[in-house]
């Protein structure tokens, strides 16, 4: 083992993605409440004298008002992914939708209010000061947050198939979320090699001196084979000495928010995901008291716009307006899922077709539902009944079902929980129509059941409008 002693501290003020997201939350916080201060003093002086301040507040100021940046954070939802959050562009459109979003919100409670009941000048002054300060802040968080100090310095240890991956998922993150120094192996062939232009810089015997001259702060371990006791111990070492040490699967999932289904051991259901799936009474509970309301909310406007759809499939293509599927859903029971028809009549009566980009199959309304997932309302009935959820994996066909779970590591594994209506895949990856691409969204959606809790059902349904505005259907 090398004898370099370092004092046993973290090295440098390098931050992770959790303090990164606190840090934009508590800015966020800052300068929308911020907001509400410049909001109210210009709504005081448009109505009131400046010196009745204690009456203006009392009697002009509704309790909700004070409300605003609770909701203008949850618009910004988007904004709180720390990769989109470093990007100017992202940051331009997220806050330009949150913006619009706020207004469209405004305008509909405005106009089902009594008249004159609502702050229209206050909440305006709002709506353009949160957004500016946002633009503002987003953009000196990127400037000072996203600088080289802050970025954390990473060795990987194994050059590997796994360690080879990590490689490959850094590079395909803008901005890259860390400073990659190189990797490590005790296989001589591989020593002085590169992999995707990272040097493997040398074996086990290189770690200690590398933490020190390169000022590391994080070790990822990438081995999946068996690993040398001298490795181990000089690991251990630099783990004393205040760097931090990850292994790959955890680094997929932070930088992801997702598994690395083709990196993990065969026994990894057992091992980890049935046991860290486990979750209270009181969150089913809470999830099924949410489906049953947001389903009873989703049935209330489909039979409200139902008029409108129906005559719409009717003139464009006849009737029926609604068709149904089998799917299979939790522990591999069949259901049958409801939909309205988008399609031909008979679009399968050759036997069952995958859907393809730019399906000729699809009618002319059809395509306007499916790209604003209208034509998924009648699903609210299955989420009623207890088939399905609001939240959680997509429901597949068995004859699909079959054919990728042949090809796709713990691709049944889905089905330990209830099907959603959206999903944590959904809003993260979108529209699959190959088998590689259907790993990728495998991997969300086992992360997904790996971790999830009432807080990541509600950021999945907020993160849901947004594949509707952009059209990300198919």
């Amino acid at each position: 083992m090398s004898q370099m002693k370092l004092d046993n501290k973290p090295i440098g003020w390098r931050l992770k993605s959790s303090e990164r997201w606190f840090i934009l939350f508590s800015g966020d916080i800052i300068f929308s409440s911020l907001s509400i201060v410049v909001a109210i003093y210009f709504w005081a002086r448009q109505d009131w004298l400046l010196s009745d301040w204690a009456n203006f507040l009392r009697v002009r100021v509704p309790f909700w008002f004070y409300l605003l940046p609770i909701i203008w954070i949850i618009l910004l939802i988007e904004l709180y992914d720390v990769r989109r959050a470093a990007r100017q562009s992202e940051v331009f459109k997220g806050t330009g939708i949150a913006a619009l979003a706020s207004l469209g919100i405004y305008l509909l409670v405005f106009f089902i209010s009594e008249p004159r009941d609502l702050p229209r000048f206050g909440v305006l002054i709002f709506i353009i000061t949160t957004s500016l300060l946002t633009l503002i802040w987003r953009s000196i968080y990127i400037r000072i947050f996203t600088a080289p100090l802050f970025m954390r310095r990473v060795l990987i240890i194994g050059a590997g198939k796994a360690g080879s991956a990590m490689v490959k998922v850094f590079k395909e993150i803008r901005p890259p979320p860390f400073h990659l120094i190189g990797l490590i192996d005790d296989d001589p062939d591989k020593i002085g090699s590169e992999i995707d232009d990272f040097p493997v810089l040398g074996g086990w015997a290189k770690i200690m001196p590398l933490v020190e001259s390169e000022m590391v702060t994080d070790l990822i371990f990438a081995i999946s084979g068996d690993m040398s006791a001298d490795m181990l111990r000089e690991v251990i070492a630099a783990g004393e000495s205040g760097v931090e040490i990850t292994t790959m699967p955890i680094i997929y999932e932070e930088l992801l928010n997702r598994v690395p289904i083709a990196w993990l051991q065969s026994d990894w259901i057992l091992r980890y995901l049935v046991d860290q799936m486990r979750v209270g009474g009181f969150y089913e509970i809470l999830k099924r008291i949410m489906d049953i309301a947001g389903s009873l909310a989703g049935l209330f406007f489909m039979i409200l716009a139902f008029p409108i759809i129906g005559l719409a499939i009717a003139l464009d293509n006849g009737f029926p307006i609604f068709y149904y599927q089998e799917r299979v859903g939790k522990n591999g029971r069949s259901y049958r899922m409801y939909k309205f028809r988008t399609m031909i009549k008979d679009a399968e009566k050759d036997g069952m077709q995958v859907t393809i980009q730019n399906d000729q199959r699809i009618t002319r309304v059809g395509w306007i539902l499916r790209k604003t997932h209208i034509d998924e309302f009648p699903q609210f009935f299955n989420v009623l009944i207890g088939d399905m959820s609001l939240v959680g994996p997509r429901a597949e066909r068995q004859e699909i079902m079959e054919k990728l779970q042949l090809k796709i590591p713990f691709y049944r594994a889905r089905l330990m929980v209830r099907p959603g209506l959206t999903g944590w895949a959904q809003v993260n990856f979108g529209y699959a129509s190959n088998a590689e691409a259907n790993a990728i969204k495998t991997e969300y959606d086992l992360y997904y059941i790996k971790n999830r809790n009432l807080l990541l059902d509600i950021t999945t349904l907020l993160k849901t409008p947004g594949t509707v505005i952009g059209f990300r259907g198919q």
